[in-house]
């Protein structure tokens, strides 16, 4: 009966132990990722989502199999509210933005207006309405998202 009882004690500590990432992944089935090397080169920009701005892929995309894509985007016009401060959201699991040089500034619905300087960071909840309220001209955004392939949902002003 003792052997039960240090058996029963030793299953209740194992329950209340903190699940590790490993097993809250174990039985999922994903793609197999690939290593990944992107170096700065000015003519990986090109045209991307938005006619004020250029987009570096990072490869990060295709290395994940569609998990997660992340990208540099470089503003190249000179903000101007008529094109660039259109009401939207996207259709994704995960945004984070991160600011590698000059300022963006932005309005979340229900958050207000933020300012975000060099090495600000942030993260926009799936479906948040927001709209770019100004820019620097030398901004520079790191955003990743998820999954890769998302849609950008516009809405009236």
């Amino acid at each position: 009966m003792a052997n039960t009882k240090r058996a029963s004690r030793a299953a209740a500590r194992k329950k209340k132990r903190p699940t590790n990432h490993a097993s809250l992944t174990r039985g999922v089935k994903r793609s197999r990722q690939r290593f990944v090397v992107s170096h700065l080169r000015e003519e990986d920009f090109d045209t991307g989502l938005r006619p004020y701005s250029a987009y570096r892929d990072l490869g990060v995309a295709a290395a994940t199999g569609g998990l997660v894509r992340a990208h540099v985007i470089r503003m190249t016009r000179p903000f101007d509210e008529k094109q660039v401060a259109v009401p939207h959201f996207h259709d994704v699991d995960f945004q984070m933005v991160y600011v590698l040089k000059g300022w963006f500034q932005t309005e979340f619905d229900g958050e207000g207006l933020h300012t975000f300087r060099e090495g600000s960071c942030w993260i926009q909840p799936p479906g948040i309405r927001h709209t770019v309220r100004g820019y620097s001209d030398d901004c520079e955004l790191l955003e990743i998202v998820s999954p890769a392939d998302f849609k950008t949902v516009t809405l009236k002003r």
